[in-house]
C-alpha cells in the first residue's frame, strides 16, 4: 500500500534503522522509544492489524512472534523480561495500520499499562 507508512519503510523509501530482515518481516528501531529497548517488528506483506488476521496468516503471525523472541535475545533483554503488544484499534493507541509488534525491554516496566 503506497500510503502506509510501514510499507514504505520496508520498501526503504523511508529512512529506518532495520535490524532484523528476512522473506517474510523486517523489525526496526521505533523512533519514539517508549523502553531503552524499543523494536517494530512487521510482515512484509501488507495485513491492517491483528484484528484482520486469518486462519492462513496463523504461520505469518507466529513467525513475527518468533522473530521477535529472537531480537530480545540479541538486544540482550531476553533474560531480565520483555513485552511484546500489538495495539488493535484506537482505544488501544494503534496509529499505523499495518500490523505490528512492539518490542519493549531494557527497564522495569508497569503494570497495568495504559
Amino acid at each position: 500500500m503506497p500510503e502506509c507508512l510501514f510499507c514504505r519503510i520496508i520498501a526503504q523509501e523511508i529512512p529506518a534503522e532495520i535490524i532484523y530482515e528476512d522473506e517474510q518481516a523486517v523489525a526496526f528501531r521505533d523512533i519514539n522509544p517508549q523502553a531503552p529497548v524499543h523494536v517494530l517488528v512487521v510482515p512484509r506483506r501488507h495485513l491492517p492489524n491483528l484484528g484482520a488476521a486469518q486462519a492462513e496468516d496463523e504461520d505469518l503471525v507466529g513467525h513475527l512472534c518468533a522473530v521477535a523472541a529472537e531480537l530480545a535475545r540479541r538486544e540482550r533483554i531476553a533474560k531480565s523480561g520483555y513485552r511484546l503488544v500489538a495495539n488493535v484499534g484506537p482505544d488501544a493507541g494503534e496509529s499505523v495500520h499495518h500490523l505490528h509488534f512492539h518490542l519493549l525491554g531494557g527497564r522495569r516496566l508497569t503494570w497495568p499499562p495504559g
